[in-house]
């Protein structure tokens, strides 16, 4: 976020001013909580301070809510059983409820869906896996100390935090004892966070922390390589946050970073084909499909696409329709169309 507008917001804060509520909510990183701006509470110091623009964000990021001026709340007040729900999901313990799970509790899996998102902005699954990622990611936003930092803010011990990262990474899977490991790194972007997997291989793996299949992408990479992921920086990490970076001022067209691709081999084919479209320049599946030598191939292309698992750099958002319309995307379609319109591929509306 620039400053000016980070100043602005703070500035608003300060007042109680409802000029962003809603908009844009206070994350404080001591106590890793988030507030609406008109929250009741002390004022933060500034330097403590992050904006995010939604709870969703927030608490992919970490951040529990707080429980004064209540951000998840969107209207006055949720039903009794949503708000029992959302606080056993918020409690931990690691459990993942199903919809089987949900009607065994007497309650309609639909009816949830909807409430969740009148309420809370996003579904009941939606909400659980943001909390379950939030958990396990909050040690990877502190740097070098990721663990120390993660028991600072809430988990009781080492093995605490170890147990929540590794639930999401797929960590516990098996893998050879001499392995080499894979190090995670949280990436800030402007269109959200990220998380970044490397080795000495190569980047392998960069999604954004909402996408519904992140889970299972970090399995897939620990089940394929049989290395580890752990938190922790390396060269690869560093090269890509500075690509990364430099992409989103508009100043980078053409990524250097070594990639790690790993998949079957359709899928490296299919994805070092991707990596032949030029920055502003849209193919369609059909086309995709004819260049790999396969032009009956178009819906299988379009799978090796969405199982892409490294996000941006390997760019399967300029793959669009036959009929222009650009179709799905695994980080959502506004964040295709943004970066589409940040590349000039296509143009953004006339305000």
């Amino acid at each position: 976020m620039e400053k000016v507008l980070s100043d602005r917001i703070y500035a608003a804060l300060e007042k109680r001013s409802t000029e962003f509520d809603r908009v844009w909510y206070t994350c404080v990183k001591t106590t890793k909580i988030f507030c609406r701006p008109i929250c009741p509470a002390r004022t933060p110091f500034a330097k403590n301070v992050e904006f995010l623009g939604s709870p969703k964000e927030a608490i992919h990021a970490g951040y529990r809510p707080c429980k004064r001026c209540k951000p998840l709340d969107l209207a006055d007040h949720a039903p009794d059983w949503a708000i029992d729900l959302r606080c056993q999901v918020e409690s931990g313990g690691g459990r993942k409820f199903k919809d089987q799970d949900l009607r065994e509790m007497g309650l309609d899996p639909v009816v949830v869906r909807r409430i969740f998102h009148k309420y809370y902005g996003m579904s009941f699954h939606e909400f659980q896996r943001a909390v379950r990622m939030g958990k396990a990611l909050v040690g990877l936003r502190a740097g070098d100390d990721a663990v120390d930092a993660a028991i600072k803010t809430g988990y009781e011990s080492e093995s605490g935090f170890r147990a929540a990262f590794e639930q999401v990474i797929g960590a516990k899977v098996q893998v050879g004892k001499d392995a080499e490991p894979a190090w995670a790194r949280w990436i800030e972007t402007p269109m959200g966070g990220m998380v970044a997997v490397a080795s000495e291989a190569g980047l392998g793996l960069l999604e954004f922390v909402d996408r519904r299949m992140l889970e299972t992408q970090f399995k897939r990479y620990t089940e394929r390589t049989g290395r580890r992921i752990v938190p922790g920086n390396h060269a690869i990490l560093d090269q890509t946050v500075k690509e990364m970076e430099e992409y989103f001022l508009g100043s980078r067209r053409d990524f250097e970073v070594e990639l790690d691709l790993i998949g079957t081999a359709f899928q490296e084919q299919v994805w070092r084909e991707l990596l032949t479209i030029p920055y502003g320049v849209v193919r369609s599946y059909g086309e995709q499909a004819t260049r790999i030598g396969n032009p009956a191939g178009v819906r299988a292309v379009g799978r090796a696409n969405g199982d892409n698992r490294i996000a941006v750099i390997v760019p399967c958002h300029r793959v669009i329709g036959a009929d222009g319309n650009l179709t799905g995307y695994g980080g959502g379609l506004w964040r295709k169309k943004r970066l589409l319109e940040l590349e000039g591929a296509i143009s953004p509306p006339l305000l």
